[in-house]
């Protein structure tokens, strides 16, 4: 585990380990079927969240899921940048050294990946409260993610 868990000290360390790996190519197929995936996911992430009652367990799933949404978009805009990132930790960390346009908060991505590890690892499921602090700023980032990966298909 990284000492300094502060993105730049991520952004090194995972540099340093050699998890960021040069893709020969944009795989615009690879790319559009991530897309299409996360795209189905988040639809489902909307409609279940419309109706899970608070108390539900259903929200670790949503939680989870909305995680996943991001994280597979985050990838897929990678792969523009044709780099392959070894863990989540390393793929948020280029998404944010590389890409400050999207002003994307570091701590952010952290909260969320911590909170969706310790339900998988340590059987700590999100719950309600859990979704409510991340609910907007989520779709937000789904949001913009989407938008970039659509506006760099076209290019």
């Amino acid at each position: 585990m990284r000492e300094d868990r502060s993105l730049a000290g991520v952004f090194k360390g995972c540099t340093n380990e050699g998890s960021f790996s040069p893709l020969a190519k944009i795989d615009t197929d690879q790319v559009r079927a991530m897309f299409d995936v996360a795209l189905a996911d988040f639809g489902t992430v909307k409609e279940w969240s419309k109706k899970a009652a608070r108390e539900s367990g259903q929200w670790n799933a949503i939680y989870k899921l909305a995680y996943d949404v991001l994280h597979t978009l985050s990838e897929a805009f990678l792969v523009f940048d044709k780099i392959k990132a070894r863990t989540h930790e390393c793929v948020f960390a280029y998404l944010c050294e590389k890409h400050p346009e999207f002003e994307f908060d570091w701590n952010f991505f952290e909260k969320v990946r911590t909170v969706r590890n310790r339900s998988i690892y340590y059987g700590e499921p999100a719950s309600y409260a859990h979704w409510k602090e991340i609910d907007l700023q989520i779709n937000l980032y789904i949001k913009t993610l989407e938008k970039a990966v659509e506006t760099r298909q076209k290019v």
